[in-house]
């Protein structure tokens, strides 16, 4: 492999009038001959040499490096730190709403009937008021309602089956029960994000910071303490993004083990021939990569959650595939390209895509064992109707199961009805028109002394913290240059959360949507504001080369007075928000001025 040495390695000098010259090297002398007017020809590098430089490049710690001991320590306790806090403001009373709100109505119940029956059973209800009735006698843990006739619902099942975990310990007639495993996942949410923003910064402070941020954020939040499947599908796409970086770095040090030895090889060969190092034609495959199959779960139960998980399957699968792309170049593989398509894109494909599928079948195991589940019998129905059956190829089954799979695609496409929280994806980046999940009817309302007011009110608003998103959405621009411009594999990454869970929304701009589907990249928004913190305040390292780094993505710098202010003022601030819009996230009795004084919008109303 063919590299310009600027400072000749084993002491070699360059010709004393400054220009190029080539030191012929003899194995019994110790001093170099001097040729003027020749590029530098240097002797076979060890093994480790080798490695090290690879490694360097590949922006990997060195062989055995590991952690000092206060960064290792401090990596945890901080992320833990927020961790817990995070716990407390999605646990604390969590019973409040006592009653089902929202699309619980719908989830909650599901969740009940597959604990129950093992399938989604009907709650047959005439009306609104008889829905009303219904929700009223399940929160009182009367469930005679729930009949034994599979009921049509469009969503798969693993976010009902997680919901049944909170169910099953704390039962079903209290909204502890109903919303336990939500903020769970929403808790353990910021340890994952903190942990990856340490893999990606460098930095204590920034990962702790983005673990908070995410902690405070009002659409997480509420989220998290509602019973709705949008928080699981962000948790299942957070941990195949964790496997994703994960995954590059395995990769990579996998291709400098594969590397090293053919790099030697070739350079004893050209020292004993007199030449130059020629630059590898193939570097062998790295083998079965387990954190993208672990990846591939991750996404398949994504998918088991919401569709909308396969965006993610699709943009992170690119993603591992340009990494290996840039890798490959890297270590100076000459045939670059077809290695990563042969060696790199095929086996990553094969690690993530069957895996992400066979996951998202093994997610409805109940339906498929259940033969009352809704459409299980529509396959075998048919004949004895005197009807064709439609890919009649398939086992009766399977064939049942791709129908659901048809209607219910049909749903989600069709879905146009008027609703008076729907908001175009446009809006959702400013938080300009929230969800309100609950609002009691004026008969229902707190009485004067609730609020110490004349009219009291209740409301939970699922409001992004403002001054997290209004600030992540300036620092895009950040993110967007240092992409670009900066070729910062980290904002790319960072990049890809929005591309997976935000950008294809605009696709569905026609149908009804709503501002609560973005957490599912809240933590991307979080990311890129912390992302632009560190560039900010100068705490965040390069991206490329790196040698002495604590960590594989980048080398956090010291931060100055004045980048420890700015990252102090700007969390601080959050935090002062959270405090500020706390009682409307979580639903407490308000006077109604307190609540006019934080509409700060029209549209927030």
């Amino acid at each position: 492999m063919s590299t310009p040495d600027p400072a000749p390695a084993h002491g070699a000098a360059r010709d004393p009038d400054g220009g190029p010259a080539e030191v012929r090297w003899h194995r019994t002398d110790t001093e170099p001959v001097w040729r003027p007017g020749t590029t530098v020809r240097r002797p076979p590098r060890s093994e480790r040499d080798i490695d090290e430089d690879l490694r360097g490049r590949l922006g990997l710690r060195r062989r055995g490096q590991r952690l000092d001991p206060a960064t290792r320590l401090w990596g945890w306790l901080g992320p833990l730190a927020v961790t817990v806090l995070a716990a407390v403001m999605r646990l604390v009373n969590l019973n409040h709403p006592g009653r089902l709100i929202f699309d619980e109505t719908y989830y909650v119940k599901q969740a009940f009937s597959l604990m129950t029956l093992g399938y989604e059973g009907d709650w047959p209800a005439e009306d609104d008021d008889e829905k009303d009735a219904i929700n009223a006698r399940f929160a009182a843990g009367d469930y005679s309602d729930l009949s034994t006739e599979a009921d049509y619902v469009v969503h798969p099942q693993l976010g009902k089956w997680m919901i049944a975990v909170g169910l099953r310990l704390f039962g079903a007639d209290n909204g502890a029960g109903w919303r336990f495993s939500a903020a769970l996942v929403g808790a353990l949410s910021v340890l994952i994000l903190a942990r990856i923003a340490l893999r990606l910064f460098g930095s204590v402070a920034l990962a702790t910071t983005a673990g908070l941020l995410l902690a405070i954020d009002g659409i997480h939040l509420t989220i998290s303490r509602t019973s709705l499947l949008d928080g699981f599908l962000a948790f299942w796409v957070l941990v195949s993004f964790w496997c994703l970086l994960r995954d590059r770095e395995s990769t990579r040090a996998a291709l400098a083990r594969r590397a090293t030895p053919l790099i030697a090889a070739e350079e004893a060969r050209a020292f004993e021939a007199g030449r130059a190092p020629r630059s590898l034609a193939t570097v062998p495959p790295v083998g079965i990569r387990w954190w993208l199959v672990a990846a591939g779960v991750a996404l398949g139960m994504a998918c088991g959650v919401k569709w909308s998980g396969i965006y993610a399957v699709a943009v992170f699968g690119v993603v591992a595939f340009a990494w290996e792309l840039a890798a490959r170049r890297t270590v100076g593989e000459r045939r670059w390209l077809t290695g990563s398509v042969l060696r790199g894109g095929v086996p990553a494909f094969l690690a993530l895509v069957p895996t992400a599928a066979v996951t998202y079948v093994l997610t409805w195991a109940s339906w498929f064992a259940n033969p009352d589940s809704y459409r299980r019998q529509w396959a075998a129905d048919l004949p004895a109707a005197g009807e064709s059956v439609p890919r009649g190829w398939l086992p009766d089954a399977l064939n049942s199961w791709w129908e659901y799979h048809l209607v219910m695609w049909d749903f989600h496409n069709s879905l146009e009805s008027e609703h008076t929280y729907a908001a175009h994806p446009a809006t959702w980046l400013l938080q300009l028109r929230p969800t309100s999940f609950f609002w009691p009817a004026d008969e229902e309302a707190p009485p004067p002394e609730a609020c110490g007011a004349d009219r009291c009110v209740e409301q939970i608003t699922n409001l992004g913290n403002p001054l997290i998103w209004w600030l992540a959405a300036v620092a895009l621009g950040v993110l967007l240059h240092a992409a670009i411009a900066g070729r910062d594999w980290r904002a790319w990454a960072i990049l890809a959360g929005y591309g997976a869970m935000y950008v294809p929304w605009f696709a569905y701009a026609h149908r009804t949507i709503f501002t609560f589907y973005s957490v599912a990249f809240v933590p991307y928004v979080v990311l890129c504001l912390t992302f632009g913190l560190g560039w900010a305040t100068g705490m965040l390292g390069p991206p490329g080369r790196r040698r002495e780094g604590l960590l594989s993505a980048g080398e956090a710098a010291r931060p100055t007075r004045a980048g420890w202010a700015i990252l102090l003022t700007v969390t601080g601030l959050a935090v002062a928000a959270a405090v500020f819009w706390w009682p409307l996230w979580t639903g407490q009795p308000v006077s109604y001025d307190f609540w006019r004084g934080h509409m700060w919008l029209p549209s927030w109303i």
